[in-house]
């Protein structure tokens, strides 16, 4: 195998269906529903699907590109509905002005149905506008970031915004000193108004942020938080993630980031922002956005459907006809485009130029021209700068560096300006070593003064954030326990040994059981409640935090939380256990109480003060245990980053080998690879030649041969020689970079079956308290009508209400949801890791997981996936009689030298060995899917030829000899393609005459035909997609193993999907079965199920199909890692490993079911068991005169034993979740190597797979 370069063009896998949501203020009841449904069924084309939702008042329709909003709001207003907004993709389309039913673009419009509601709710309906203005006049007014550094500012804003959410600003400094001394700052009403009326003429940019969270324990705390920000205005999507401790925001306006991270303060946890990217807004088909002119920008467009260089030239031409384009540079290989133009409003005309060619375009990146040169080369470094020691040392420090880089070599300072508080230096530099770098840079930091010491800094990835945090919260978690413990050893010495062990007439017992300071209550009374003080207000302190915060959170005035939703969906883990606690203290306390004014005996033989104690000691062990076993679930990001080495031999010309930090290198450096070391970076070897082990990045353990011109990379290793490289990536872009995003973000795709899980623990506590309050009234309705024996009640203060509640109790502490919220992400996690570790990049997350572990149909691609792809070879070729052998071929090398196929490269690489004529082209065109046609010059006359398959010559009436169809039909036979070229008769010139026939060949993937067979033992069905003639494809599939009838041959590039599609709508699952082989669905309901369709592909030519199927497998090299879009990338090009990775998909999910099973069962034994469902049986006693047991010893769960059940849910999953790393057959995951190696071992099947296909 090898690993290029990344190239390959990212892609939506969903573009082909539009997602429309429409806004309705008067949809009441369900006859509305049923008249809106049948007036968008009557559109043409009809809805996919329809979802009309009464209480949210909207209606989202699943519809094809070719039916417009437009036609969707007229449809709705024909049928008497009041559309407030509609939105696509969830962007903003149409907005109703004032409820007058007219149109206009809206900027700023949030996907949020409290504002939908509010506009209907008022009458003039003119709120919004002047509410956003509002919020932002007085954002500028209190944020520091905004403001001077030193003073007040008068603002004056130009009206001319240069970009979507930026301001141009003209500032004063108008300090004025106040009564105490300080500056204030002054902003005149003209300014806010200006600034407001600038501000709502501009679509605010759209920003990503990935932040640090701090304080989740289960997963009611991300649905707390995921509901709270997805009810700000600003919020597209939330993603958060309980096991990272982090979350992914996208929003609009980047002054809203402070309004998110406090929205999620106010939920109760700390949050941080970790990364803010900014992300061009896709442009509307529809509304086109009014962004101001500017003046050139250069875009690039993943185009799709393009197969040749005719292609390529047909999307230049198009756009080059535009007067302001300047350039437009089309790359096939990368099936991308970069076009530089003047202008930004005429985004959407080069996409609209491009589509109305025939190709499709996806804006992927637009920036200022004039700054893409300098992005490619300009570095931007961060340095610490330790041994500062006072106000004079940054100034010298960046004196000095600008007094020592001028000129080619100069080193620009950006801000925040380096001080003693934040010695962090930020500085932008073009590196040219070995003459400059990083190096030199540090070098003048150093002459400075010899007490300083710069290191580059690197902020703290997520990861480490992450692992900061579980290491912080472990911290206080352990702190808290401890505490609790030295209060648990004097606690359990007089709460059980003594009342246990110690005879009643000892003087000791006697001791402590003796009345003090009031009434009845004892020594031991007394004892119990100081001890269960610490361990209530400290040790359980983050319990009662933390549900305070998610109450107030909840009810604080302003709360966008609909009231339902306050007593249906309130409360997580840290709520109920601070509720059992509260309970059994408060409970305790009562009954001290009453002993103290002599209302009860006073013995507290029964009290809650020692269940307090161990009831929040197991809770902490519990949680300990908890973040321990959750930290190992996350880090195969970090397993990934420890392979890059942090020392690399450096190569100087005037020093020799010299160690050095791989920090301190730049691209062209030239370090030097020693037996048993890694590359610091990706690179080219300069010099020497040896095996590299990339099984860390490919799965793969073999040793790869490695010589001068090859490309290694980081996180390989080297098992021979030392070898001489010249670097070509830094942190960030390499190979080894690109799998840890892959990886990252894969894991911020969640199953399907996650939302149930959240759906269930969103709702848990509600429920949980229900069932409490319900057992408390239960057992003492009972106990107090006497419908229970009185011998029952066990203590005697406080009476049935006490005694009932232990059970009540109980029940708060044993009810876990994180056991559920764990189930899916925990194993989903570990299988993430385990697919890297393969050579497996999960891009689509658990939603992929899931597809590929109930996988029905596999659709293979020919060329490059079934066959090695590569460089085909031209096998046989033959002649007219007629014809010039050396002008033939000159003409069909002149011809194919336009297209990028592989077969015209072939063709290309044959001609060119063999002695040619070489014409001149006049004109060409290419016919997709079927050849070339092309005017050459040849000796002053011009002359009219065509080069392709069997279609193209039947379209030009090409007449074909018999003798030529038997040698074309057995070539075909052994699985060959054929290509054959034509010219127009010399004589008649009206009649195309056959000139040359050829047979170009692919090898088959030697492991094709085991992968097939054992894909088939695996109860999936096997297709090919081909775009080769059925006899050749028939013969492929007659080689590897795939009947004829599974077979799709002839299929043009753009008839790709469309025949995924149709699989997608054909073929149903097949009927599952029980032990006893019974079927589990009937006929009629197995009908309704249509199969799951993956489509194995190389990325590039096969993006449409990939992006169709429900599951897309992208089987390429490094270069396909960066911006592919697939499901799964296999870094390798072994077929074996889709074996690798549908094996791992099952096993993940079958732990994923039963991780969630498991903690389902658990919650719903645990609880009737806790609620005391059991109490009636008694060990011992006798009967009585009532029918039952008296004198013996019931079966209860105390809420101690409950608190300890419930530690053991959750560790449980956890622990279930991490044993698929061990390999241990039915417990862990292990690849079937003995497969594998057979498969390879049949590689030598014989001469029919290793011929040429």
């Amino acid at each position: 195998m090898s690993l290029k370069d990344p190239t390959l063009r990212a892609h939506d896998p969903h573009r082909a269906i539009v997602t429309t949501t429409c806004f309705i203020a008067n949809l009441h009841c369900p006859s509305c529903v049923e008249a809106i449904r049948e007036s968008l069924n009557a559109l043409d084309p009809a809805p996919e699907s329809t979802a009309i939702s009464i209480v949210a008042h909207s209606v989202v329709v699943r519809h094809s590109p070719y039916l417009s909003a437009t036609e969707i709001l007229g449809s709705l207003d024909a049928t008497g509905f009041d559309v407030h907004s509609i939105f696509q993709d969830d962007k903003a389309v149409y907005e109703a002005t004032q409820g007058r039913g007219t149109y206009e673009q809206v900027c700023d419009l949030p996907l949020r149905l409290e504002r939908a509601i509010s506009h209907w709710a008022t009458l003039e309906g003119t709120g919004f506008c002047e509410e956003n203005m509002r919020k932002k006049t007085v954002h500028l007014e209190q944020c520091e970031q905004c403001k001077a550094e030193q003073g007040g500012v008068v603002l004056d804003l130009n009206q001319n915004s240069t970009s979507n959410d930026k301001v141009q600003m003209t500032v004063a400094t108008s300090p004025k000193h106040s009564s105490d001394g300080t500056i204030s700052s002054q902003l005149k009403p003209s300014d806010r108004q200006s600034l407001a009326s600038t501000e709502s003429t501009s679509s605010p940019s759209t920003y990503k942020a990935t932040l640090a969270l701090s304080g989740m324990t289960c997963s009611s705390c991300v649905g707390s938080i995921t509901h709270a920000l997805e009810q700000l205005v600003s919020v597209h999507t939330v993603n958060i993630n309980l096991l990272t401790n982090s979350g992914v925001v996208i929003f609009d306006g980047k002054h809203n980031i402070k309004g998110i991270t406090e929205t999620i303060e106010d939920c109760g946890f700390d949050a941080s922002v970790e990364k803010l990217e900014d992300i061009e807004p896709i442009v509307s088909k529809y509304f086109p956005p009014n962004e101001q002119r500017l003046d050139k920008w250069q875009a690039v467009y993943t185009i799709g459907d393009m197969t040749c260089g005719s292609c390529a030239g047909h999307v230049t031409h198009a756009l080059k006809s535009h007067s302001w384009v300047d350039t437009v540079d089309v790359n096939l290989i990368e099936s991308s485009a970069t076009v530089t133009f003047r202008g930004k409003e005429h985004l959407a005309d080069i996409k609209e130029s491009v589509e109305s060619a025939g190709y499709t375009a996806t804006l992927d990146s637009v920036n200022p021209a004039n700054a893409s040169a300098q992005e490619a080369t300009t570095r931007t470094v961060s340095i610490r700068i330790d041994g500062m020691f006072c106000d004079h040392c940054p100034e010298n420090i960046i004196r000095n560096i600008r007094e020592s880089f001028k000129g080619s070599h100069k080193v620009d300072i950006k801000g925040p300006t380096l001080s003693l508080v934040s010695p962090i230096l930020h500085i932008e530099y073009v590196p040219d070593p070995p003459r400059f770098s990083i190096r030199r840079v540090l070098d003048k930091i150093k002459e400075t003064n010899m007490a300083f010491l710069p290191s580059v800094f690197h902020p703290p990835t997520i990861e480490e954030r992450a692992k900061a945090m579980h290491a912080a919260e472990r911290g206080r978690t352990l702190r808290h326990l401890v505490v609790c413990i030295v209060v648990t050893i004097p606690t359990f010495i007089l709460g059980v040994v003594f009342m246990s062990l110690i005879p009643a007439d000892s003087h000791v017992r006697q001791y402590i059981m003796t009345p003090v300071l009031a009434g009845n209550a004892t020594r031991l009374s007394w004892a119990l409640f100081l001890l269960a003080i610490p361990a209530y207000v400290y040790s359980a302190k983050s319990f009662h935090v933390r549900a305070f915060k998610e109450l107030r959170a909840m009810w604080r005035p302003g709360s966008r939380i609909p009231m339902w939703h306050r007593f249906t969906r309130f409360g997580s883990m840290n709520m109920l256990m601070s509720l059992g606690t509260t309970i059994a203290f408060f409970a305790s306390v009562a009954e001290l109480a009453l002993a103290a004014t002599k209302r009860s005996s006073g013995s507290m033989e029964n009290s809650y003060f020692d269940a307090v104690v161990f009831l929040t000691l197991f809770l902490l062990v519990g949680r300990f245990l908890e973040a321990f076993s959750k930290a190992k679930t996350g880090d195969a990001v970090t397993s990934l980053r420890g392979l890059r080495p942090n020392e690399a031999v450096l190569v100087a010309p005037e020093t020799g080998d010299v160690k050095i930090a791989t920090d301190l290198l730049e691209i062209g450096d030239v370090v030097r690879v020693h037996h048993g070391t890694s590359p610091p970076f990706d690179g080219v070897i300069l010099d020497g030649s040896t095996n590299f082990d990339e099984s860390s990045l490919t799965g793969e353990s073999r040793p790869v041969k490695k010589e001068v011109g090859d490309y290694v990379y980081s996180g390989t290793v080297n098992k021979v020689a030392p070898v001489k490289m010249k670097i070509t990536t830094i942190s960030g872009t390499s190979m080894l970079d690109q799998i840890i995003n892959a990886v990252r973000e894969g894991q911020t795709h969640r199953a399907p079956i996650e939302r149930v899980a959240d759906t269930i623990t969103a709702h848990f506590a509600p429920f949980v308290v229900i069932i409490a309050i319900m057992t408390w009234l239960v057992w003492l309705i009972l106990g107090t009508t006497g419908a229970i024996p009185r011998d029952w009640r066990d203590e005697e203060a406080g009476g049935w209400a006490l005694w009932s509640l232990r059970f009540a109790i109980a029940v708060f502490v044993i009810a876990c949801p994180c056991g559920i919220g764990l189930a899916a992400p925990t194993a989903l996690f570990v299988g993430g890791g385990l697919a890297a570790k393969h050579g497996i990049l999960v891009r689509g997350g658990g939603e992929a997981f899931q597809e590929a572990s109930s996988l029905d149909c596999i659709v293979f691609d020919k060329t490059g996936t079934l066959t090695q792809g590569g460089d085909p070879k031209v096998t046989d070729h033959a002649f007219a009689n007629s014809q010039d052998p050396s002008l033939v071929l000159g003409i069909v090398k002149a011809l194919e030298e336009n297209s990028g196929h592989p077969i015209a490269q072939a063709l290309v690489s044959f001609c060119s060995r063999e002695g040619i004529y070489s014409p001149t082209i006049s004109s060409i065109s290419e016919t997709p899917g079927k050849g070339l046609t092309g005017v050459l010059n040849v000796n002053g006359h011009a002359m009219k030829a065509i080069v392709g398959n069997e279609a193209h010559m039947a379209d030009h009436n090409v007449c074909i000899p018999p003798d030529t169809m038997i040698a074309l039909g057995s070539w075909k036979a052994r699985g060959e393609s054929i290509a054959l070229a034509a010219v127009l008769s010399a004589e008649t010139q009206d009649t195309w005459e056959l000139a040359c026939i050829f047979s170009i060949s692919d090898a088959l993937r030697p492991e094709a035909v085991g992968v097939v067979r054992s894909l088939k033992k695996r109860g999936i069905d096997v297709w090919m997609l081909s775009g080769d003639n059925a006899t050749t494809a028939n013969a492929v599939g007659a080689q590897v193993g795939i009947p004829a009838s599974n077979i799709i041959a002839s299929v043009l590039p753009d008839e790709k999907a469309q025949k995924i599609e149709d699989l997608r709508q054909t073929l149903t699952r097949p009927p599952k079965s029980t032990l006893f082989r019974i079927p589990l669905l009937s006929q009629r309901t197995r009908k309704t199920k249509r199969a799951t369709v993956a489509m194995v592909g190389d990325g590039i030519n096969d993006a449409p199909a990939l992006s169709t199927a429900d599951l897309s497998i992208a089987i390429g090299s490094g270069s396909d890692i960066a911006l592919s879009s697939s499901s799964f990338i296999l870094i390798n090009s072994n077929l074996t490993t889709i074996l690798t990775l549908l094996d791992l998909s099952r096993v993940v999910f079958r732990r994923v079911y039963f991780n969630f099973g498991w903690a389902t069962v658990y919650n719903l034994v645990a609880m009737p068991i806790a609620a005391g469902v059991l109490f009636p049986i008694t060990t011992g006693g006798k009967m009585g005169d009532h029918g039952m047991q008296i004198g013996g010893k019931h079966v209860r769960l105390d809420p101690v034993w409950a608190s300890l059940a419930m530690a053991l849910s959750s560790l449980s999953v956890v622990c279930s979740s991490l044993a698929l790393r061990s390999g241990i057959p039915g417990v862990g995951f292990r690849a079937r190597r003995d497969e594998a190696e057979a498969i390879v071992g049949d590689a030598g099947f014989g001469e029919d797979v290793e011929r040429i296909v």
